[in-house]
């Protein structure tokens, strides 16, 4: 019920052995880390699971999830992850690192749900740095929904998954360590809002496979858009979530069953 009340919805109180709906997994296995073993920026300090990677900024850049089945509230589910791969490459504005993270969530029928997530790490900006050109968002949704992100939503999201990283709730560390114009907007959330939009115009949808790519970081200065549009083949749903510019800034492709 928190993450309904969160993501607004008006859901009546989930029962026993209801589905839980597309990334609500996210809430599950979260790390549990002691005060004491927090690095600078919230996060647990590298080298017990993540690499000991040293470049200082870290961001979830996006993820591939099949869904063979929908868990269910109540049923006992086990997660299996392993590092798949790393691999560095040189960017613009200095060397980055990619990390690829394999889930493997489990209930008692076996596999649930497959997950690769992709990390990257990189430096911290620099006034010298080139500026990176944004990319138009795409034109023509079937479904738009304005979100307004304040710091009450980043936070309660932050608490519903533990997540200690401090560009989502803290100002000054945001602005004045990493160089954001505000708090991050997270993410795993504008992910979970864009697969909210297409349950609140599809409330009967299957999603058998969900994709998506950060593109550019939005802000709790301004609101932004979540978008959706069923593509011709009526299997695939395309999601984006824009800036007040129509600058990309997250890139999604649902697939039905």
């Amino acid at each position: 019920m928190a993450l309904a009340a969160t993501l607004d919805r008006e859901d009546p109180a989930p029962q026993i052995g209801d589905p839980l709906p597309p990334l609500w997994h996210w809430l599950y296995f979260l790390p549990i880390t002691r005060q004491s073993e927090l690095a600078e920026d919230g996060h647990a300090r590298r080298g017990e699971f993540l690499p000991p990677i040293p470049l200082p900024r870290r961001m979830w850049a996006g993820s591939r999830l099949r869904f063979h089945r929908l868990l269910k509230l109540a049923d006992l589910v086990s997660r299996t992850s392993v590092i798949s791969a790393v691999t560095s490459k040189e960017g613009r504005s200095g060397p980055l690192v990619f990390v690829t993270v394999q889930h493997k969530i489990s209930d008692a029928h076996g596999i649930a749900i497959e997950e690769e997530q992709d990390l990257v790490y990189r430096e911290m900006p620099k006034p010298s740095d080139p500026v990176v050109p944004p990319k138009a968002a795409p034109k023509g949704p079937d479904w738009q929904r304005v979100v307004r992100p304040d710091p009450v939503l980043l936070f309660r999201y932050s608490a519903l998954t533990f997540n200690g990283h401090r560009i989502h709730y803290d100002r000054r560390y945001a602005t004045e360590h990493e160089g954001y114009p505000g708090l991050v907007v997270h993410g795993p959330l504008l992910a979970t809002l864009l697969l909210d939009l297409l349950r609140r115009n599809m409330p009967h949808a299957n999603v058998s496979r969900f994709s998506f790519r950060a593109v550019r970081p939005l802000f709790d200065t301004a609101s932004f858009s979540l978008c959706g549009r069923i593509e011709a083949d009526e299997r695939q749903v395309a999601l984006w979530a824009e800036s007040p510019e129509h600058w990309l800034a997250m890139e999604a492709m649902a697939t039905l069953c």
